[in-house]
């Protein structure tokens, strides 16, 4: 922890509130990185569009010519291999924006906070100074999932059978954030740990 600006990573289940969470740290001043908002900017590449036709099937574009996300989440998560032959075609390129996005707000000494779905799977756990745990309980995670028409919740199950279970990301994190109630609610959470983040960073710089 540099100067005492911070690399903040959250953590959590899909439907937890990491984007409202990640929304809270900018309120109060933080510069976020938005790995799922980069990788829906490079599934809309026209040499990424390419390769995905190639590997996967023209029968993963739209009418549009673009990637339909739904139809390729159908395929990738039902197959180990096919979910490791999306990766190597994303996930360099996603890492690679996400890494100049860190360095220029190191640079510009902002507080940053990342977040990605799979900080920890893909080893940028180990670039945060401290892990914050989103905390819902999945029925009300099941619900927003609803809410926000992405099916009843069993895509998302077959998203986090690839990933690092949740009770094991939640033992990596120095903090935990309960967010089961209003936004306003897991803001006054965020203010607070933000505040025993910058002085424990301010504490290791003495």
């Amino acid at each position: 922890m540099k100067g005492g600006f911070p690399v903040i990573g959250l953590l959590g289940g899909i439907g937890s509130g990491k984007s409202t969470a990640a929304r809270c740290f900018a309120r109060l001043g933080c510069a976020v990185i938005d790995a799922d908002a980069i990788a829906h900017q490079v599934l809309r590449e026209p040499a990424v569009i390419r390769e995905i036709a190639e590997r996967f099937g023209p029968g993963v574009l739209g009418a549009d010519g673009q990637v339909d996300r739904k139809k390729l989440a159908e395929m990738v998560f039902s197959s180990k291999e096919k979910l490791e032959m999306l990766n190597q075609i994303v996930h360099p390129l996603v890492l690679g924006r996400c890494e100049e996005l860190l360095r220029r707000y190191q640079q510009e000494g902002k507080p940053v906070v990342i977040d990605m779905p799979l900080l920890a799977e893909v080893g940028w756990d180990k670039r945060c100074d401290v892990l914050v745990f989103v905390d819902c309980p999945e029925e009300l995670r099941l619900q927003r999932i609803r809410q926000r028409g992405q099916g009843d919740g069993g895509e998302q199950k077959k998203r986090e059978n690839f990933q690092i279970s949740l009770d094991k990301k939640k033992k990596m994190a120095q903090y935990i954030l309960d967010n089961n109630s209003e936004e306003s609610e897991l803001f006054e959470q965020v203010e607070k740990v933000f505040s025993a983040i910058r002085d424990q960073g301010r504490l290791s710089t003495i």
